[in-house]
């Protein structure tokens, strides 16, 4: 049986958020550019790779996350029908968003920082499909809500975009209280 190293499919945008959130103010656009596609179009690229040739279902055990008495939590990454079909989506139309923000974003303050942002919610979103246990998903959906809220606030210095972004994270964190 094949050994996927599932773990690199959300790990490259975070790689790429990492780059450009901690040294991108000292880089140029086209540098920004390139880390902002080359991660998660790597992402997308060995995503289509595994889906096209894992066996599923497929389930990665990566270690205990949490241990409290006969309680364990553990980390890891799964495969099936669903979480395939979500992680293409997520990377594919994800790749596609970026280069598209590229051109839309290109005389815009913080292009660095949009770019770490939107790696970063690419990262939550892949650690929500496929994590194989509720304790995982339910970093992955946090993750997305603090991401949706960066993204949406991005224009923070405008108060309408500022209370749109709050008002995001108020209702992600409120589906998660109630559910």
């Amino acid at each position: 049986m094949q050994t996927w190293q599932l773990w690199l499919v959300p790990v490259l945008p975070l790689i790429g958020c990492t780059i450009n959130g901690l040294l991108g103010r000292r880089f140029s656009h086209s540098v920004i550019k390139t880390i902002a596609l080359g991660f998660p179009g790597a992402s997308m690229v060995y995503a289509w790779y595994v889906a096209l040739s894992a066996q599923l279902p497929y389930f990665e055990n990566h270690g205990v996350w949490i241990r409290a008495g006969n309680f364990s939590a553990e980390y890891g990454f799964q495969l099936d029908q669903l979480s395939v079909l979500m992680m293409l989506i997520v990377t594919t139309i994800g790749s596609v968003i970026h280069v598209y923000a590229i051109g839309y974003m290109e005389h815009e303050g913080g292009y660095y920082r949009f770019f770490s942002y939107l790696n970063l919610f690419m990262f939550f979103m892949l650690t929500l499909v496929l994590a194989d246990n509720y304790l995982l998903m339910f970093v992955g959906w946090e993750g997305v809500g603090l991401a949706s809220y960066l993204l949406i606030g991005f224009f923070f210095l405008r108060d309408s975009a500022a209370a749109a972004g709050k008002k995001a994270f108020i209702v992600t964190g409120l589906a998660t209280s109630r559910s």
